[in-house]
Parts: C-alpha cells; structure tokens; sequence
C-alpha cells in the first residue's frame, strides 16, 4: 500500500462544488469561479442571492444545477444563463440531502433527474426542451430518495436514500423502461432487497453499466446469515452485477465507507481522509492522510456535518478535494487490468 503525490492549490473563499473543465477546475456554485491547469485562480464575477452549497454538472458540461444540500431550493443552469428555478418537498428536507442528477440517456439525451413535488416521487425531464419524460399514473412507496446518479451507459439509475426508522437503503431502476412506464421507479427496483436485507446501507456508485458497488454501516445482522454468500452484512463493501444478480464480491472492512466514487475496478472513498480500495479483494491500494476531507456517512442525518466536495477526472488520473484553503489535486494510481474476476468474499 502507497500514495502518490498531492498538488494544492490555493482559494480564496471556500469552494463549494467541483467539476473539471479539460485540465481546468470550475466552482460552479461560485458563478463559474476558475482554476487553470497552473492553480491560478480567476474570479468569475457572477454571485447567486441565494446560500447554494453544491452543484452537479451534466455530462456534456454544458447544464449545471446549483443547489443546497439539505435546502428545497436549486437553479438550472446552461453555462451562466439561469434556465429556471426548482425546488422540492419541504417535507424532511433538513434532513436528508436534495435527490438531483444530470445524466445522459443511452441515446444521448441530457436529462434531470429529480423529486419535484413529493420526496418519493422521482421525475425525469429533458434537459434541452423541460419536457417532462414520466408521465403516467405513479403508485410511489415511503422512500426519501437520495444521492441519485445515472449509470454510465444511461440505462439505469442509482437511488441512495433511506426508509423511515431511519434506516439507509439503495434501489436501482430501469431509467429506459422508465420513460414508457414510470411506474418502475415506484417499486422495489432491480437491486433486490434480500441481498442487503441484514445491513443498512449507506453509500453506492457505479463501476460501470452492469457493476454497483455498495457499502454498508455498523448495524447488527443475525450472525447466522454473516457469511451468507447471497447477502451483504454489516461494515461490508459489495460489488453487485445486475446482469447476474449477485455480489461478484464481499468484503468486510473496518474502514468507514463515507462517500463512493467509482474508480475502475476499484472505489474511492472519503471519509476522514481519501482512500482507494481494490472492489475485488478489499485491499486498501492507497490512502492520503494528508488530505482531509468530512466523516460524513449517509445521505441522512446530521445536519452539520456535509457531504465532502470532489470531483474525479474523466479520464480518471486525478482526484480533486476541496480542502479549507482552496483544493487539494491526488494524483491516483491507474486501475491494473485483470481478467474476469473470479466470485469472491471475505471477512
């Protein structure tokens, strides 16, 4: 186990979103305020009334949505032009963080997707036109639906939210049959409940179209299902592949989970600090105790504690954290190739 070398570079106000623009970092909740590939920093000039707090970013780049994490509030955004304003259900709204995403579809479609009028109600529009893409009769259950994000190949959609208790979960449903019959994102979806049924889940990402990595807390499990191969137990990081319905992979780690970010075959997670762990053996490939980052655990809960702010270069070389005094550049270790991996678990 190792690390690579950390760049900083410098702020002068605290950065609240992230997204790479080529070599360059953009703070889009900051009007646009830049970073270029030397870590200068250039003022945007354009403020927003309103206390946004993070921002997610379409693929393209071109649409931005402005929000605050545990707010009702977000603005639609094409470059700097405000498109429109959005909200959601005041409903809880301090406590768990605003469901929003900005994906592409498998035809190339920009897409927002939300919960506009009611917490348990997901939406999907176009981002271009506004057309609302679910219509049709909606029979939605109690699920504040969290931390939503597209899968890379726009066919799916990751949902990390939470059912009353509080106890964390994770769906995932079919984003094209979706447009046709948007009941689907009503249900259970197609990460079946008894596969994490014994652990709470509290963050998710996607590897790639097919593989979602899933990591789970610390409540207790009936410890006669602990090493059942057909569910995730507690302080487990699984691999689940939709095609095969199934955990490729099970871990038990010690480390807390925190936040995911897909990495290849591997996960990023922060929590404390950023670590990159291998998804197929559990193994902690690299870490940077230098940089530090929130404990944040959940998409619900504690209000004082955020959701650390970073952004993974596309092409998956460099990691960007915000830090108090500006923003913190990891150089990541490339992904190995390896065969097709073999069902694994361990504890």
């Amino acid at each position: 186990m190792g690390s690579t070398g950390v760049v900083r570079w410098k702020a002068t106000g605290k950065v609240r979103s992230l997204a790479w623009d080529g070599e360059d970092l953009v703070d889009r909740v900051d009007g646009g305020r830049r970073w270029t590939s030397d870590g200068v920093e250039h003022p945007s000039g354009r403020m927003y009334a309103y206390p946004f707090d993070r921002a997610v970013v379409s693929p393209s780049g071109r649409y931005t949505v402005a929000y605050t994490e545990r707010g009702t509030k977000a603005l639609l955004l094409d470059g700097q032009r405000i498109v429109r304003e959005l909200n959601r259900s005041y409903y809880h709204a301090k406590d768990f963080d605003y469901p929003v995403v900005l994906g592409a579809l498998s035809d190339g479609r920009e897409v927002l997707v939300h919960c506009p009028e009611a917490y348990e109600v997901i939406e999907v529009e176009d981002v271009a036109t506004g057309e609302r893409l679910t219509h049709g009769e909606r029979t939605p259950t109690d699920v504040f639906h969290s931390r939503l994000a597209t899968s890379p190949d726009g066919k799916r959609l990751l949902s990390a939210g939470w059912l009353w208790s509080p106890f964390g979960i994770a769906r995932v449903y079919d984003l094209e049959r979706a447009l046709t019959e948007p009941a689907v994102l009503d249900g259970e979806g197609l990460l079946p409940s008894w596969s994490w049924v014994d652990a709470e889940i509290d963050a998710a990402c996607w590897l790639d179209g097919d593989r979602l990595a899933v990591a789970t807390g610390e409540d207790e499990a009936d410890d006669d299902d602990a090493d059942d191969p057909a569910t995730l137990g507690p302080r487990h990081l699984g691999v689940w592949s939709l095609s095969e319905q199934r955990w490729l992979h099970r871990h038990q780690l010690e480390l807390p989970m925190g936040t995911l970010i897909g990495h290849g075959d591997g996960v990023i997670v922060l929590c404390e600090h950023p670590r990159l762990i291998d998804a197929p053996t559990g193994a902690v490939l690299a870490e940077w105790p230098e940089v530090g980052v929130s404990p944040r655990v959940g998409s619900y809960g504690v209000r004082h504690v955020p959701t650390p702010v970073a952004a993974l270069h596309p092409d998956g070389s460099r990691l960007a954290v915000a830090q108090p005094d500006g923003i913190a550049i990891i150089a990541l270790p490339q992904p190995a190739s390896r065969p097709s991996p073999e069902e694994s678990f361990s504890r």
